[in-house]
């Protein structure tokens, strides 16, 4: 723990902050720039002697979730907050894996594709966030739980169900796609990672994962066209674009096709076909 640079960090970001910035009055005579101490300790439900001391570089070792509730109340963006993390001995939580980790600017690309299927995906295959479409096209993978969420595991330990989307010829290319990723992630998140425990857990249940990690193959999964199974609208031919964040942790996956198509003409009766779904389920 960086007692010193801690309060220094803190003590910059709450002046930084104006009272309207969090939804407090401005009031009148106020001396402080930014927020006061106490406005800090009120807005992170902690005592205002507690958070007065780590200012002053005496307070003890702050927990992990006195760390989050202090990086709302100020508002800061990821990379401070994975900051204010390191400097208090924490190691930084997580981004990826949950829809928590994706950046508000790529949800707002995200809501405005509403005629195309796309979805969010972690570097393990994890689909963290999907349109309506998506779920249309490809199910409702919010269900999933543990290694689970991760299509490179389902797709190895459940190929009963997983792989029904895929014609049955593209199987063994989607195979080698999904292993030359996780070998990408593998190697760039090392030891102790997700990927990592992906691949312990895979190596001793699927035979074929295990063949495919030995020819040591790496490479970026997405390809630029891809052909789908859907159960009520059989075979669709879609276009595929990825688009990365800037340190390639996530993905936004957009399906289209051209128009005048067969596969744009799918996706309009897919719009339909969801919409009628999603109300039965919900009638």
């Amino acid at each position: 723990m960086n007692r010193a640079e801690l309060a220094a960090f803190l003590r910059r970001r709450r002046e930084e902050l104006r009272p309207q910035d969090v939804g407090l009055p401005a009031g009148v005579r106020r001396r402080t720039a930014g927020l006061r101490r106490e406005e800090v300790a009120q807005l992170a439900v902690m005592s205002v002697d507690y958070y007065t001391r780590l200012e002053q570089r005496r307070g003890p070792q702050p927990s992990v979730p006195m760390l989050a509730a202090v990086a709302r109340a100020l508002q800061l963006t990821d990379d401070e907050r994975d900051h204010l993390y390191r400097l208090a001995g924490h190691a930084p939580p997580d981004r990826r894996g949950t829809a928590a980790g994706v950046p508000g600017a790529l949800l707002r690309v995200l809501d405005r594709l509403e005629d195309s299927p796309a979805l969010i995906l972690s570097t393990t295959g994890e689909t963290l966030v999907q349109n309506r479409m998506a779920v249309a096209l490809l199910g409702d993978a919010s269900g999933w739980t543990g290694l689970d969420r991760s299509e490179a595991y389902r797709w190895f330990t459940r190929p009963e169900t997983e792989r029904v989307r895929y014609p049955e010829a593209d199987h063994a290319r989607h195979s080698r796609a999904l292993v030359a990723s996780l070998r990408l992630a593998h190697g760039a998140d090392g030891p102790g990672s997700r990927a990592a425990e992906l691949v312990d857990a895979l190596l001793p249940r699927s035979p074929e994962f295990a063949a495919l990690w030995d020819r040591q193959e790496v490479a970026t999964r997405f390809e630029d066209h891809k052909t789908l199974v859907h159960p009520e609208l059989g075979t669709i031919e879609l276009d595929c674009q990825a688009l990365f964040t800037e340190d390639r942790s996530l993905a936004l996956l957009v399906l289209t096709a051209p128009a005048r198509s067969r596969g744009a003409e799918q996706l309009r009766l897919l719009s339909v076909v969801g919409e009628q779904r999603f109300a039965s389920e919900r009638a």
